[in-house]
């Protein structure tokens, strides 16, 4: 026997305000339930960040606003839509499934195994957030900043290996539950030669010769294959000469505030396959005076 059961408003709104696409299932509207839960899961975010990544990185913060705001228009389509269907099912025939167990299973799998899956995959293969707790990138990278990491980056099939110049993510190697973030500088084979303020990759200086002088800091600019940086010592810095020779499938870094950073130097090199990805824009700033927003989606160089 048929159970006519009218559908409440209320009650489709509110499933699909906690769950994009649930408040269509309540209605009956599978399909339509369907679509928009793959739309707000998989469709929006994956594509708009795939695109992202084949764009210039000063794309980035722009796409990924749009992002948010494809999503959220998403889910108001879901609820209004949801609510606006539930009004007009008065004499709505309760199907066979729509038992509280069902809903309940299908809720706990979108949220304990779908969406948790897909936001792993981002985080291992697209992008991912990481805040710098030190100052030993600085002036490039400061304390406080929130970066987007370019995770497509350093593997087999990525779209960009790793090279001198990149500021990279890689694991701690006195402690793999931690990551760092320093600039490569040496490539598998090089020879770096560090004496004072100058380093040199294969006999050729990083240094571009441009040096500015504060009382108590210096501040000289490097190019590292097509990058240009700057890196500040400490004017008192005065280090005996260092020299190292990069193994096969490592490489060498450093951070850019070269009297403040534990890096190469220091723990030796890093194997390519712990480096997991590549700094590319900071999307938020804040130090212990608020938010520096002259910062906010500047890109890494």
């Amino acid at each position: 026997m048929n159970h006519i059961k009218p559908r409440h408003p209320l009650m489709a709104a509110g499933m699909s305000l906690i769950l994009p696409g649930f408040g269509q299932l309540y209605n009956g509207m599978v399909n339509r339930g369907l679509l928009v839960f793959m739309a707000f899961t998989l469709v929006t975010l994956p594509l708009v960040l795939w695109v992202t990544f084949s764009l210039p990185t000063s794309m980035t913060l722009a796409l990924l606003i749009l992002t948010v705001m494809i999503n959220a228009g998403i889910w108001i389509y879901g609820i209004v839509d949801a609510w606006k269907t539930a009004k007009n099912n008065e004499n709505y025939i309760l199907k066979d499934w729509q038992l509280p167990a069902v809903y309940l299973l299908i809720f706990l799998s979108a949220i304990f195994y779908f969406v948790p899956s897909m936001s792993q995959y981002m985080r291992t293969n697209l992008v991912e957030s990481f805040s710098v707790p030190s100052v030993s990138m600085a002036p490039s990278v400061l304390q406080g900043d929130i970066l987007f990491a370019n995770k497509n980056y350093n593997c087999v099939g990525c779209a960009q290996a790793a090279k001198r110049g990149d500021i990279a993510i890689f694991i701690n190697p006195n402690n793999r539950t931690q990551y760092y973030i320093k600039r490569i500088v040496g490539l598998p084979g090089d020879r770096i030669r560090i004496e004072g303020h100058q380093v040199m990759v294969n006999s050729v200086s990083l240094s571009k010769g441009d040096v500015d002088e504060t009382s108590n800091v210096t501040v000289i600019t490097e190019k590292a294959g097509n990058i240009e940086y700057q890196v500040q010592y400490n004017r008192r810095f005065n280090k005996p000469l260092k020299e190292f020779i990069v193994p096969n499938g490592e490489v060498f870094v450093l951070g850019d505030n070269r009297n403040n950073s534990k890096d190469s130097r220091h723990f030796g090199t890093v194997p390519l396959q712990d480096v997991v990805g590549k700094a590319s824009q900071v999307w938020m700033s804040r130090s212990e005076d608020g938010f520096r927003w002259e910062r906010l989606g500047l890109v890494l160089k």
